[in-house]
């Protein structure tokens, strides 16, 4: 017997905490070098120093996992998010088009829909798509079923078909 059963766990657990640490503090570098445009050494400094404070405070907080630092959507997300912003376009002209034009119809609803994601993440990112997209907002989850508010019937139906579902599905890795 090499070891306790419980040790090859606590190494996998350690692995995947230095995993998520380690992008998280590079996100935050990255997100603070992106916003501060300032590259002088001592303000440098300023930043990984404010970085590495917030990363340690929320290991403390025991915050740092999956969830919190989800490199697993990075390499999905390059698939998913040309085609959310392709809907957000498409749908901002259509609710641009029904303001500009009165005799465009429009029927408000609430419809409910089920999420197929597996983790609180993918439904999350499930209905933040949907709020995204003009003409559809999410109202409430409630386990895996999500309540949206759709501003016209057509709205309502894109939500319905489960494209959207499904595509978030694939990004969270689910189907």
């Amino acid at each position: 017997m090499i070891g306790p059963s419980w040790v090859g766990r606590e190494a996998g657990a350690r692995e995947g905490l230095l995993k998520y640490t380690v992008s998280l503090s590079l996100v935050l570098f990255g997100v603070w070098l992106l916003w501060s445009g300032h590259f002088e050494p001592l303000l440098l400094s300023f930043g990984v120093l404010s970085c590495t404070v917030v990363v340690v405070i929320a290991r403390k907080m025991k915050i740092v996992d999956r969830e919190g630092a989800p490199v697993e959507l990075a390499l999905p997300a390059l698939a998913y998010v040309p085609w959310l912003l392709w809907e957000i376009v498409k749908a901002n002209i259509d609710v641009a088009r029904r303001i500009l034009d009165p005799r465009l119809p429009i029927s408000p609803r609430i419809i409910k829909v089920r999420a197929g994601q597996r983790h609180d993440i993918g439904r999350v990112i499930y209905a933040n798509s949907i709020t995204l997209t003009p003409g559809t907002v999410s109202v409430d989850i409630n386990g895996d079923e999500i309540t949206i508010h759709a501003l016209t019937e057509e709205a309502a139906r894109a939500v319905e078909t489960g494209d959207m579902d499904r595509r978030v599905s694939r990004l969270e890795g689910s189907s």
